[in-house]
C-alpha cells in the first residue's frame, strides 16, 4: 500500500476512508466506541476515536459517543477507567484522573471542527464535572495523582505521560470556558502549578515504581501537551531520537523492546509538527500505512525481532490517532492545530 502525498490542503479522504468506516462499524448504537469487537472501552481512548469521527465528517456519530460519556458519567464527574458490554469492569475499580479530563480535549476538538457553540454548551457541565473531580487530586506541589480507588483514595503517585495529558486538557477546558463566558481562574491556576510541576519538580513522578522514561510517550508527550516548546521541544526530540526509531518502521512503544506501534508513532508525528519538523514527520506517518488492514483498521504495532504483527488487534484508537496525524499533516480540519501549539500561556 502506497502513502498518500501528504501537503496542505490536500487531505486523503478517500484513502482515509476505509479507516472511517471502520470506526463506523465499531460503533455501537449507544454511542459507545470499544477497543475492538468484544474489547473493553476507556474513557480516554473513547475519546481519541470520537476525535477521528469528527474529523471525517461523521458529526452525528461523534455527538453520539460523547453522548454516551455524558450517559455514563457518575455523580462526582468521574468515569470507571474500563467498561465491558456497557458496564463497568468489576475487576477494574479504579478511575484514571487523565482519562476524566480527556473529554475537554474532545469536546474542544469537536467543537473547533463544527463550531457548533450549542454542541460546546451541551457538554459544558459535563466537562466541569469531570476537570474539578480531576484536580480534587492535586498535590501542594502541582502534580495529580495518576488514579482514585473505588473509595475515592489516590493511589499514591503521578505519571509525566498522564500529567501532560491533563495539562492539554485543562487548556481546553479553559478555552471551552471562555469561550462560554465563564469564568476560568481556577483552572488557569491548577494549569500552572502542574505545568510547574511537569518542568521543575521531576521527583514528584514515578515515585514508587521504576522510572517511566523508557516509553516513548514520556518523550513527546511534553511537546504533545505544549509544556515543551520550540528550541526545547526539537532538543528534546533529538536527545532519544535515535533511542525510540526504528527507519522505515515507526516508533517503539519502549526503548529496549523490538516493537513498534502505530498510535505512538501517530502521537510523535504530531510532537514533530509541533516542533516545526514536518519533514520527518512527513517521513514517519508514510512509514505507518504498511500496518493498515484491508478493512481500514490499523495493526496495534509491529515486533521487528520476531516480523510479526503483534497483538492482533486493530484497535479504534489507533484509527482515531491515525486521523488526527493526517488531519495535522495537511491542516484540513478546524481542529488541525489543536497539538501543534498551546493557546495560553502560563
Amino acid at each position: 500500500m502506497n502513502a498518500p502525498f501528504l501537503s496542505t490542503d490536500v487531505y486523503p479522504a478517500q484513502w482515509l476512508r476505509p479507516t472511517v468506516e471502520f470506526l463506523l462499524a465499531s460503533q455501537r448504537s449507544d454511542g459507545e466506541i470499544p477497543w475492538f469487537d468484544g474489547g473493553h472501552t476507556d474513557p480516554w481512548d473513547h475519546t481519541e476515536a470520537a476525535m477521528g469521527l469528527s474529523i471525517a465528517g461523521e458529526l452525528g456519530a461523534a455527538e453520539r459517543a460523547y453522548g454516551w460519556l455524558a450517559e455514563q458519567q457518575l455523580d462526582d464527574g468521574s468515569w470507571w477507567a474500563c467498561y465491558r458490554g456497557g458496564h463497568p469492569d468489576p475487576a477494574i475499580d479504579r478511575r484514571e484522573t487523565n482519562y476524566i479530563a480527556y473529554v475537554a480535549t474532545g469536546v474542544w476538538h469537536h467543537f473547533l471542527v463544527t463550531g457548533d457553540q450549542g454542541f460546546l454548551a451541551r457538554f459544558f457541565p459535563v466537562v466541569t464535572r469531570a476537570i474539578d473531580f480531576v484536580l480534587r487530586y492535586q498535590g501542594p506541589d502541582g502534580e495529580i495523582d495518576w488514579a482514585v480507588d473505588q473509595n475515592d483514595r489516590a493511589l499514591g503517585d503521578a505519571l509525566v505521560t498522564g500529567c501532560s495529558s491533563i495539562y492539554k486538557s485543562l487548556e481546553c477546558a479553559i478555552l471551552i470556558a471562555e469561550q462560554l463566558d465563564y469564568p476560568t481562574a481556577m483552572w488557569r491556576a491548577a494549569r500552572t502549578r502542574l505545568g510547574e510541576a511537569l518542568r521543575y519538580r521531576p521527583e514528584r513522578f514515578d515515585r514508587t515504581w521504576e522510572s517511566k522514561s523508557r516509553y516513548a510517550m514520556d518523550w513527546f508527550y511534553p511537546i504533545l501537551a505544549g509544556w515543551v516548546v520550540g528550541v526545547e521541544a526539537s532538543k528534546r526530540l533529538a536527545q532519544r531520537w535515535e533511542e525510540f526509531i526504528e527507519p522505515g518502521i515507526g516508533c517503539r512503544c519502549e526503548n529496549h523492546q523490538p516493537w513498534v506501534t502505530v498510535a505512538e508513532s501517530c502521537e510523535l508525528t504530531l510532537a514533530l509538527l509541533a516542533a516545526g519538523d514536518r519533514d520527518r514527520a512527513i517521513e514517519l506517518f508514510g512509514w505507518l500505512t504498511q500496518w493498515r488492514d484491508i478493512d481500514g483498521g490499523w495493526w496495534t504495532g509491529y515486533q521487528f525481532a520476531e516480523r510479526v504483527l503483534w497483538p492482533l488487534e486493530k484497535p479504534t484508537w489507533t484509527a482515531g490517532a491515525v486521523l488526527l496525524a493526517a488531519d495535522a499533516l495537511t491542516a484540513h480540519s478546524g481542529a488541525s492545530q489543536l497539538f501543534l501549539k498551546t493557546a495560553l500561556s502560563e
